[in-house]
């Protein structure tokens, strides 16, 4: 497949993970989300700021942003062969060629919500996103990571805890099953993403001034 395609999707897949779902479900209350709470514009700040239903919303659509990305890569994938063979011919592409192009526009659509060029380049930490990304391209990973999740929030209250304790599951569990190298590479690479976008954080636990989730605190170092 010519490199002009890789590209395409690239940019496609990144515009689509771009859009800054947490920030636009602020403005139409009249809210700018990177002002209040830990000024992320992801689903746990949006319902902190905005509530519930707000939050609910934002992660379902930050997740779509992913699932949809690897879905249509996948498509344009198997469209292209059409766009690109001589008149008459068939090109078929292997499974493992379609789930390569996948591969790349969901890697691309967790850049786009971490790295937003909407809001210069500052966005969310890729969760709802990455979650998305690999119930398109390995759900039973994703079960045991979202498992480790559950688990993890139970015991410690903390979301970015759990987040953290299931952006290691995940890329551990993909190594473990019978998945190909480039889908190995991309999720480790995105697990290790995630843990970077959580360095503040990892800062405030180390400082004991982490907000548990349902939690109200008096001390503004922790919402910031």
């Amino acid at each position: 497949m010519p490199i002009l395609s890789y590209a395409v999707i690239a940019v496609a897949a990144y515009l689509l993970g771009s859009i800054p779902t947490g920030y636009l479900a602020g403005r139409a209350k009249g809210i700018d989300i990177r002002t209040v709470g830990s000024g992320n514009i992801g689903a746990t700040n949006a319902m902190r700021a905005l509530g519930k239903p707000a939050g609910i919303l934002v992660l379902i659509v930050d997740g779509l942003k992913g699932y949809a990305a690897c879905y249509f890569g996948a498509f344009i994938c198997c469209r292209s062969c059409e766009w690109h063979a001589p008149s008459g011919s068939i090109v078929v592409f292997s499974p493992e060629e379609i789930e390569r192009f996948a591969i790349i526009a969901g890697f691309f659509a967790v850049l786009g919500h971490n790295y937003t060029c909407w809001l210069k380049f500052k966005g969310g930490k890729g969760i709802a996103t990455s979650a998305g990304v690999f119930l398109a391209l390995a759900p039973l990973a994703l079960g045991i990571a979202l498992g480790v999740w559950m688990i993890v929030f139970a015991l410690s209250r903390y979301v970015s805890v759990a987040s953290i304790a299931a952006a290691v599951a995940l890329p551990a569990t993909v190594w473990l099953m019978p998945n190909n190298v480039t889908l190995r590479i991309m999720t480790t690479a995105l697990g290790l993403l995630a843990i970077v976008k959580h360095k503040g954080n990892i800062k405030r636990l180390f400082n004991g001034t982490e907000r548990r989730f349902g939690r109200k605190t008096a001390n503004p170092e922790a919402t910031k």
